[in-house]
């Protein structure tokens, strides 16, 4: 370890960690140029061409490797989480356990989402013998490039890793330059597993340096999870040379409390749709719209919610919250938070940052937030809820769908068929759940509308989104 730290030392393109709780210095990492980065993509490309003709019978143990690999180093790789981007070791291990659920899911269903799907053209048919035959095939692209974020390091991947590797696809990985450990540890785990050698790569890559890579002939594709802006860029990229693109981008997913609801038990599911993982994540709860006559009711119950989640050593398995990912992301939610109060907001809980090393900030709650205001008008990426109030039903929804964000939504209510009703027709989001918090499953399409991006990931949709579905029209001659 000592040889290996003078030589990333000696080199000037570094990716330094820092522990978030503590704000020291990690391991550094050195990373690649842009030559060797196209190098690696050059290889999966070969590695690739030859992985598309690869079964499924014998893509699916490897795949089934993948999810004994990651089980069988969990406490690691939860460790790397702990120490590059401050998430508690119990939340890491959860996120692991739900990447090697996701890879056998893909190992046992990918073949049926990718079967060939007959179609009939006997309509109109008038010729002698049986119509022509026709079919939908689903070919892989090629190598998808992956732009992917710090907050969910192994998780973010690994939705999209499983079921493209399982379609026949290689991959080429750009993580955050945050989690550079946790990048080279995903490469590590399909190499472990069995799966060709090149067919799936991490580059530790500025995303200064990306451009190349995006336009280089051997990516076939491109899926980002991250910002707006840095969506909008890659796809520009992207758009420019016809590559096709998924885009998980930002989300300020908005709850409807109605006035039917509990509200003790609303405050228990909007409290966990808000804390997972601090707070630092697209799909968590971020504005909770109360209809009025049950506001103070929820407000309290929110309150003995949100104080659960004290803040404490990531490494313990008993902390709930621990720090965000960095200082600079900690200024940010400490000055939304100011700007909001400053603006007519009232704290109810929190919002102030202790006085202590590393990226710390309290489980905070915001009430009458209003236009104009951050916590209404912007993503809080961090522990912090917003409580915003609405006349009715009809003034929820437009609440919730006045905002430039569509990825998930929620409805807490007594009358789950009503609760049905607006999920189903009246929320402009990718996902809307009912008495239950927003999350991800391999199981159900992900993914957003407006500037929450476009394209889906897992489930038989998602699978679909990096394949050439291709018409195949056979007749007798």
């Amino acid at each position: 370890m000592a040889e290996a730290r003078a030589f990333v030392a000696a080199t000037p393109n570094l990716f330094q960690t820092f522990n978030p709780a503590t704000a020291e210095k990690g391991l550094a990492y050195p990373g690649h140029t842009v030559d060797h980065a196209l190098s690696i993509a050059a290889n999966v490309h070969r590695a690739q061409v030859a992985w598309r003709r690869v079964g499924f019978r014998e893509r699916a143990p490897l795949m089934k490797n993948a999810a004994k690999v990651i089980r069988d180093n969990s406490s690691r790789y939860a460790g790397l989480m702990t120490e590059e981007m401050g998430k508690p070791v119990t939340d890491g291990l959860a996120e692991l356990e739900k990447c090697a659920t996701c890879c056998d899911y893909f190992a046992d269903a990918a073949e049926g989402f990718l079967k060939p799907i007959p179609i009939d053209m006997s309509a109109g048919y008038s010729g002698p013998g049986a119509p022509p035959k026709a079919f939908a095939t689903f070919n892989p692209l090629g190598v998808i490039l992956a732009v992917m974020p710090w907050n969910f390091p192994f998780w973010q991947v690994i939705r999209f890793a499983a079921p493209h590797l399982m379609a026949g696809n290689g991959g080429v990985l750009k993580h955050a330059s945050n989690v550079p450990g946790c990048a080279l540890a995903l490469e590590e785990i399909f190499r472990l597993a069995g799966f060709p050698i090149d067919l799936f790569r991490t580059v530790l890559l500025s995303s200064r340096d990306l451009r190349p890579l995006i336009e280089d002939p051997h990516i076939a594709a491109v899926t980002l999870t991250g910002s707006v802006a840095a969506g909008k860029s890659v796809a520009a990229t992207a758009g420019a040379v016809l590559k096709k693109g998924v885009y998980e981008l930002g989300g300020s997913d908005g709850y409807i409390v109605l006035e039917d609801a509990d509200p003790i038990a609303a405050a228990r599911i909007c409290a966990r749709g808000r804390m997972v993982n601090g707070g630092q994540s697209c799909i968590a709860a971020k504005r909770f719209v109360v209809v009025e006559s049950v506001r103070p009711a929820f407000e309290r119950a929110l309150v003995e919610e949100m104080k659960r989640f004290e803040m404490g050593d990531p490494s313990d398995p008993k902390t709930l919250l621990g720090p965000m990912e960095s200082v600079h992301s900690r200024d940010q939610i400490a000055s939304q938070v100011n700007q909001s109060v400053n603006n007519g907001a009232r704290l109810l809980l929190g919002g102030e940052a202790p006085k202590r090393p590393g990226a710390w900030f309290p489980a905070t709650i915001l009430t009458n937030v209003l236009p104009g205001q951050a916590a209404h008008d912007e993503e809080l990426f961090g522990p912090v809820a917003a409580v915003i109030s609405a006349k009715d039903e009809q003034d929820a929804i437009r609440i919730v769908n006045a905002s430039e964000f569509g990825l998930g939504s929620a409805v807490i209510t007594a009358d789950t068929a009503r609760g049905e009703r607006i999920a189903a027709e009246d929320l402009d989001a990718g996902a809307a759940f009912v008495n239950q918090n927003v999350r991800s499953d391999p199981r159900l399409p992900f993914g957003g509308v407006k500037n929450s991006g476009y394209g889906r990931e897992v489930s038989e949709f998602g699978i679909r989104e990096f394949c050439n579905i291709k018409t195949v029209f056979v007749e007798k001659l």
